[in-house]
């Protein structure tokens, strides 16, 4: 009988494990949920290294009762898709990062649960058990992984959610994947992107969504002979095409030396070649609610958009959306 580690714990393993090739058909189980929990004893060991306690495991039957400080048991009775699970190991496989997104969004708040998304549709990865991002204070070392191959993408999420009507947490699932992109580079840039774009019901600006790390080819630059074009191309990290407006976060935390402020100011400076705005966002500026309240209104107006905020519930809910997302970081 296979052991499925799921949920929380089937996070942790993709966040430890994002380099995995998880493509091969051969390792993409068809199987369900066993319909009793495995024995204790030995299980222990088999289980993947860095998870925290207990390990979240996947049974299909509402009879089975037994806790311990070490395992859960997780039920899921509904049908499974094909493809849900991943092999891991010897009767060992996890819930694949489609299927844990679709787990997780029974447990998560709606904004908690559109970060997972978007986490999984991205090029970084945080701690496994740490619950903080990136950037901390001066001194404490940086977890999160960077430059990662995305675990999934907002399509397959969407698929798996529309095959699972039915199941507990499927409304949740879809509701957040209205608001899931693909793409971002960083946790302060997921978190950036949803205070400018979320509705204002759930705390956002109600911003249009931008493109994130949208590749600028400096082809035209470079053609003619222009000393400025440094590289073939940029990438910046918000950019809304119809408006030449590119955000770019800049971590003030790191951002030193000589060398590092004169590549951004050519940066800048071939963007602005191209006719393409481009502001600046900080850490410090994100995180004091009043400046980057001003912030958004000087996006907003570049936008050609006019703030307005006719639900008289948004200061309510932006204060719990920055609680949310900034709580840790």
């Amino acid at each position: 009988m296979e052991i499925i580690v799921s949920h929380k714990s089937a996070l942790e393993y993709w966040r430890l494990h994002r380099n995995v090739e998880i493509r091969d058909a051969a390792r993409m189980r068809r199987t369900s949920p066993p319909i009793s929990f495995p024995e204790f004893a030995g299980m222990r060991d088999k289980m993947p290294p860095g998870l925290s306690y207990p390990i979240n495991l996947l049974v299909g039957s509402q009879n089975i009762k037994w806790k311990s400080e070490v395992f859960r048991p997780r039920v899921h009775t509904g049908p499974v898709p094909d493809r849900c699970f991943i092999g891991i190991g010897d009767e060992m496989a996890v819930s694949s990062p489609q299927l844990c997104f679709f787990q997780m969004a029974a447990e998560l708040p709606l904004a908690k649960l559109i970060e997972l998304g978007c986490e999984l549709c991205s090029t970084y990865s945080l701690p496994a058990i740490s619950e903080q991002g990136n950037e901390q204070e001066p001194g404490v070392v940086d977890k999160t992984l960077y430059s990662l191959p995305q675990l999934t993408n907002t399509k397959a999420l969407k698929a798996l959610t529309a095959r699972m009507a039915g199941v507990n947490g499927q409304k949740n699932a879809a509701r957040a994947l209205r608001y899931v992109a693909d793409g971002s580079a960083s946790p302060m840039e997921t978190i950036l992107f949803l205070f400018l774009t979320l509705p204002h019901k759930i705390g956002g600006y109600g911003l249009p969504v931008p493109e994130l790390n949208k590749r600028i080819d400096l082809g035209g630059l470079i053609r003619q002979g222009s000393q400025r074009a440094g590289k073939a191309f940029y990438k910046c990290d918000l950019f809304w095409a119809d408006a030449n407006v590119a955000i770019e976060y800049d971590s003030d935390l790191y951002h030193t030396g000589a060398d590092r402020i004169a590549n951004d100011s050519k940066r800048r400076f071939d963007l602005d070649a191209l006719g393409i705005d481009v502001i600046t966002v900080t850490r410090s500026q994100i995180r004091n609610a009043v400046e980057f309240d001003g912030m958004v209104k000087r996006i907003a107006k570049k936008l050609g958009r006019r703030l307005r905020y006719t639900n008289p519930d948004f200061p309510k809910a932006r204060h719990e959306l920055r609680r949310l997302l900034l709580y840790y970081r």
